[in-house]
This record gives C-alpha cells, sequence and structure tokens, in this order.
C-alpha cells in the first residue's frame, strides 16, 4: 500500500473479495442492554430517531460489533446487533485519517443512500441505487467527482483510481454510504466509506457485516428519521461515547 502522496485507492471490498456463508445466528434480536443503552451516553447521536454504532474494542482492532437503535419518545431501544469487521489495519481518526492506509474513520456520520447489485430489500424507504456495469465510485484525488458515485466514468476520474462498484458482487449486494468525508470532500483523507456484506475477512476502510443483517438494516432506515451511523472504540479518544 503506497502512501496517500501517490494517490493510490483500494476498493473497501477488494482486500477479501470472497464471501464467508452466513447463519441465522448472524445477528441477534434486540436484547436489554446493561444500564444505559447506549446512544444515551454518546455526546451526539445526530439529533435523529435512528442511529447505527460500530464499536471496536481498540483503534488496531478489525472486528467488533455494529447495533441498530431506535428512538421511542426519549428513549432509545436496539433493534438488533451483528459482528462487524473493520479495515485491515484497523481505525483511524476520522479528521485526521488518511487516503490508502486500510483504516476504517471513526466519527459521526450521516447516511446519503444506499445501493447494490441486488434489489432493495421489501420495505426499503431510503433511496437505492442499483449497481450496473457502468456504476463507478471514484476516489481519484485529481478529479471532480472525488467521492462520488459516477456513472459512467467520467474522463477526469481514471479508472485504475476508482472502484468498479460491479466487480464485488457479493460485497455490494447491499451497501449503505456512510457520509464520512462526502459533503465537503478532503483531497486525501479517503473515499467511498461503506456499510456493506462481509467478504472473506477485513475491510480495506469500510464496516461489513453478515448479508441477512446488512437486508435487515436497509430495510429498517428511514431517511424522515435522520438516521446518522457512529464509528469508534471502547474507549479513549476515539470512544463511540465522545461522537
Amino acid at each position: 500500500m503506497t502512501s496517500v502522496r501517490t494517490v493510490t485507492t483500494m476498493a473497501c471490498a477488494a482486500a477479501l473479495a470472497l464471501t464467508v456463508p452466513h447463519s441465522p445466528a448472524a445477528f441477534s434480536a434486540p436484547a436489554p442492554a446493561a444500564g444505559r443503552p447506549l446512544p444515551t451516553r454518546m455526546a451526539d447521536t445526530g439529533g435523529g430517531g435512528q442511529l447505527i454504532t460500530a464499536r471496536a474494542a481498540d483503534l488496531g482492532s478489525t472486528t467488533g460489533t455494529v447495533s441498530w437503535w431506535q428512538r421511542h419518545g426519549s428513549r432509545w431501544h436496539r433493534v438488533g446487533t451483528a459482528p462487524a469487521r473493520f479495515g485491515a489495519n484497523g481505525l483511524a481518526e476520522g479528521s485526521s485519517r488518511e487516503q490508502g492506509t486500510s483504516t476504517t474513520p471513526t466519527g459521526l456520520y450521516d447516511l446519503p443512500f444506499a445501493f447494490g447489485t441486488a434489489g432493495k430489500p421489501a420495505g426499503t424507504r431510503i433511496p437505492y441505487r442499483p449497481v450496473r456495469d457502468s456504476s463507478w465510485w471514484c476516489q481519484d484525488n485529481a478529479s471532480s467527482a472525488y467521492n462520488r458515485w459516477v456513472d459512467p466514468l467520467p474522463g477526469d476520474c481514471a479508472a485504475k483510481e476508482a472502484e468498479r462498484l460491479a466487480d464485488y458482487p457479493v460485497q455490494y449486494s447491499r451497501a449503505l454510504v456512510i457520509g464520512f468525508n462526502y459533503h465537503r470532500p478532503v483531497r486525501g483523507r479517503g473515499a467511498g466509506i461503506f456499510l456493506h456484506v462481509n467478504g472473506r475477512g477485513a475491510t480495506a476502510g469500510c464496516v461489513s457485516v453478515p448479508a441477512r443483517a446488512m437486508a435487515r438494516i436497509v430495510s429498517w432506515v428511514k431517511p424522515a428519521a435522520r438516521p446518522h451511523m457512529a464509528i469508534g472504540t471502547d474507549s479513549g479518544r476515539t470512544a463511540v461515547t465522545r461522537y
């Protein structure tokens, strides 16, 4: 992996391109949490009624837990939870992360839209873009389309610095765009960070979960509830409760 100064890009799904079978136990039903629910201990949940948390033990972890939460009045309830995978080199503070480091950025982000090579799950309300052979995610720092879905690939985005989404039919069978570095992109910070279906192991910077959990999450997310996703560690300066 070269440094950000040589503008290397790597697919979130590319690190390990095969999937592992999922089982009915891949995610669990809601269960009461010990003490206060995690969202009530966070500095910010995005102000909406839905929140996804992705938590790892520490910055060096490549595995952890994704949970999704619904707010009813002033109380948060856990809807589901699933085992999660993070970047091959763990996690990194989102505000200082560098592209090409295979780290998952910590922080609190919105969820602009969903996409997939498979059809959208029943009940899906978030905008869902079908992946075609001509669908790409531009990661070229020199392009005006940096950190954007493009269809087709524009002339100023080099194919070697972009990700052809159809090349990952398993991982991108269903995915949510995480709003990291999305609304005001900083060149060199990173592009193409998603919540998507598991491959064989750690990602190149995304968060991944089993396929059945991903389908549930996509159908559960409602734009009217202003959903957000918080990524962080159990403790320390990148603790998920600090975001």
